[in-house]
């Protein structure tokens, strides 16, 4: 395996460390390979490679009401592309706050597409604040 180190928003670690705590995932690492697993697979024909990845994602989204399941159909899929875009277009313009608005609208928080979206704009944040 590579190691790859990423950073994530606070309010992101504090829902993963939830599930980490209800023991659906048994660490913080478990979740994020799970996360870039399940986006790759929704994005593009890719197969996870991950060990009991199947098991893992029955589990993640079990508790989704009907409603919620019906935002993961393969129309909004794909456009995962589109709004990925869309939120760098509004970040890299500064409005860092339309993008958030625009990821809340687009997925659950609890999506790894939410996640991977938000982490998109954790470089734009930097900048504002000249933190890089």
């Amino acid at each position: 395996m590579v190691k790859s180190t990423v950073r994530f928003p606070e309010a992101v670690m504090d829902c993963v460390e939830e599930m980490v705590e209800e023991g659906v995932f048994s660490n913080k690492s478990e979740f994020q390979r799970f996360a870039v697993e399940y986006v790759l697979s929704e994005i593009e024909d890719y197969e996870p490679e991950m060990v009991d990845f199947d098991e893992l994602q029955k589990e993640v989204f079990q508790h989704q009401p009907v409603s919620s399941r019906a935002e993961m159909s393969p129309e909004i899929n794909e456009n995962f592309y589109e709004n990925a875009a869309r939120v760098r277009q509004f970040a890299i313009r500064g409005d860092i706050e339309t993008a958030e608005e625009y990821i809340d609208t687009a997925y659950p928080v609890t999506d790894p597409r939410c996640l991977l979206l938000d982490d998109l704009l954790e470089s734009y944040r930097q900048r504002e604040t000249g933190d890089e």
